[in-house]
């Protein structure tokens, strides 16, 4: 492949399919020796949880997810980087975000892909709202300190 790899960045409401994603990245290159996918599932919070509402603002999450993978690609030799996040309401087990990067070799592709999901869990313009099974009204969900602690091991010194 020549020139720059382009990042294909998608925000959604329908679900996706992981091994068509590999698949379209992947198809008819010989250049690639790895490819790493991360999917992330909505959980039911010990059967506490309904769904969970992910709400984003259009256009500006689009650009900051592609702004951060476009950083990965040039922080790490990839032939291909593919990120998807859902929006809408999302069941216990559905899909919620997929990372998939491609590389001649195991040890970009596994950075790139913890980088980009580091970044997806701590900065991200997403919003979560909880539906509880019992019916009652769930609250925001919080950001948690621990991915913002994950991320910051990539922070380059200023």
């Amino acid at each position: 492949m020549t020139g720059a790899v382009l990042p294909v960045v998608r925000i959604q409401r329908q679900d996706f399919d992981v091994a068509a994603e590999i698949a379209r990245l992947t198809q008819g290159r010989a250049d690639i020796g790895a490819v790493v996918t991360f999917s992330g599932l909505c959980r039911d919070e010990q059967g506490a949880l309904s769904a969970l509402e992910l709400e984003h603002y259009p256009g500006m999450a689009e650009a900051e997810i592609a702004r951060i993978a476009a950083e990965a690609v040039e922080r790490w030799p990839l032939q291909g980087l593919t990120a998807i996040h859902r929006h809408g309401k999302i069941a216990p087990g559905e899909n919620i975000v997929l990372v998939v990067a491609a590389s001649a070799h195991r040890h970009a592709a596994f950075e790139a892909a913890n980088f980009l999901m580091d970044y997806l869990k701590s900065r991200a313009p997403f919003w979560k709202k909880e539906h509880r099974a019992d019916g009652s009204e769930g609250g925001w969900v919080e950001a948690k300190d621990a991915d913002a602690t994950a991320a910051q091991r990539w922070k380059t010194p200023e």
